[in-house]
This record gives C-alpha cells, sequence and structure tokens, in this order.
C-alpha cells in the first residue's frame, strides 16, 4: 500500500518542502493548511488532500485526521511543522502590558504546543496500524539550549522535544517512532527579521527536508530520536 503523510504548515517553507520530498519518494499527502487556498500549483500536481487547518482551533486536530482517513484508509507519517515565532521576554526592555503579554503567550501556547500534541493523540491510533508509524515534531535549536532572551519561544519548544519523546514512547511496541528535529536558523519567512543573518549559508528548507526523509523512511532498527541541524558552531550543539 501507498503511504500516507499529514504534514501541517505544508504551503511555504519547511513543510512544503517535506511535502514536495516526500511526495518524490511515494507518499501520498494530506496537506493542512490554514488557508487551502494557499497551496502553491507545484504542491497542486501532486493532487494532495488539502483540508483547512487552524491550529488554534481545538477541533482542527480531529477534523483533519478524519478527513485524511476517510479519503486514504491510512496514515503513515505526521509532520508536525506549523509553528509561529514572537518576542515574549522575561525583561523585556519595553514594559510590555499585561493583556499582551497574555495574548502572545496563549498563541504561542496554542500553536507550538496544543495542536501538535491533539493532532498527534488524534493520529496515533492510525499510526499504530500503520506498523510503521512516524512522527515528526519540527521543535528547534531553542529546544535544546537557551541562547537568547526569548523565553516564551524557548519554553514551547522545549516542550515540543517532550512531545516528541512522549509519542515514541506511546506508540514504540505498536511500531511507531518518532524524532524532534531542532534546526537553528533556516532561511524561512520566519527568519527574514533578523537581518544580520547570511541567507545564503543558514539552512536551507530542501536540506531539512530531506533530513526529514531519510528519518521518516528509515526501518524500524533504526530510530532517530531527535535530530540537530546547524548551520555554525556552537559548543554543545
Amino acid at each position: 500500500m501507498t503511504p500516507v503523510a499529514m504534514i501541517t504548515g505544508g504551503s511555504r517553507g519547511i513543510g512544503a518542502a517535506i511535502a514536495h520530498d516526500l511526495a518524490a519518494r511515494g507518499y501520498r499527502l494530506a496537506l493542512g493548511l490554514r488557508d487551502p487556498a494557499a497551496l502553491p500549483d507545484d504542491l497542486a500536481a501532486h493532487d494532495p488532500l488539502v483540508v483547512e487547518y487552524e491550529a488554534s482551533d481545538p477541533a482542527a486536530a480531529r477534523r483533519f485526521t478524519d478527513a485524511t482517513l476517510a479519503r486514504y484508509g491510512r496514515i503513515d507519517a505526521l509532520i508536525n511543522s506549523a509553528g509561529i515565532s514572537g518576542p515574549l521576554e522575561l525583561m523585556p526592555d519595553t514594559p510590555q502590558p499585561d493583556d499582551e503579554m497574555e495574548a502572545a503567550l496563549e498563541a504561542l501556547l496554542s500553536v507550538n504546543i496544543k495542536a501538535p500534541f491533539r493532532l498527534t493523540r488524534a493520529a496515533l491510533p492510525a499510526l499504530c496500524a500503520s506498523g510503521q508509524g512516524r512522527v515528526i515534531v519540527l521543535a528547534s535549536a531553542s529546544g535544546k539550549r537557551v541562547l537568547g532572551l526569548n523565553a516564551g519561544y524557548q519554553m514551547t519548544k522545549h516542550a515540543a522535544v517532550a512531545l516528541s519523546h512522549a509519542a515514541r514512547r506511546a506508540g514504540w511496541d505498536q511500531g511507531v517512532r518518532a524524532c524532534a528535529v531542532c534546526p537553528s536558523f533556516v532561511a524561512t519567512d520566519m527568519t527574514l527579521r533578523h537581518d544580520e543573518l547570511p541567507r545564503h549559508e543558514i539552512t536551507q528548507p530542501q536540506d531539512l527536508a530531506r533530513l526529514v526523509a531519510e528519518v521518516v523512511t528509515l526501518p524500524n532498527s533504526a530510530s532517530v530520536s531527535e535530530l540537530l541541524v546547524n548551520w555554525r558552531y556552537e559548543p554543545g550543539l
């Protein structure tokens, strides 16, 4: 049977690159997109299932999972790629009103933690039924170390790493293998505000997608629990 991959955030950046790579390796695609009309033509050529997926909506995970099973009857890989950033420091230079801080914190928690938890939980029975189910959680190097001052983002990415390990533990006996992918800066829209970055030198989405696809297609006997990817030398990373 042809394997099926569910991917969030698949219309651009890392998610789109992963979708292209998995499609090239024979996977059928189910893409959860905030705006289905934003599906690029080169991905549309793969005839994916496209489902409206708003990460902050608690019901979105079940709808996306049910739609995937209704069309394909199986789920073999889940790629939790959707995520947001945003400055949320413990001691900001400019005082931040409490209501703005709460809104920013809730957005980070909702998209970066709650959404992938719900989706992994919804898809895990089908991934177990596959016998070779794969869960990829796009975390960050910020989930392995604290380098800058963006405490809110760092906190959510540490939690994302924990989610990946929890999925690995929960589904191990049924053949599920999970990996927390932890890149440093990647040349996506999210890093455009970092003017100091040499964008031709930092990790490219296509390179990260190639690594993710290799992890997804490894046999059960070769599990990679964490994948740390960097474009520069950092002690311990």
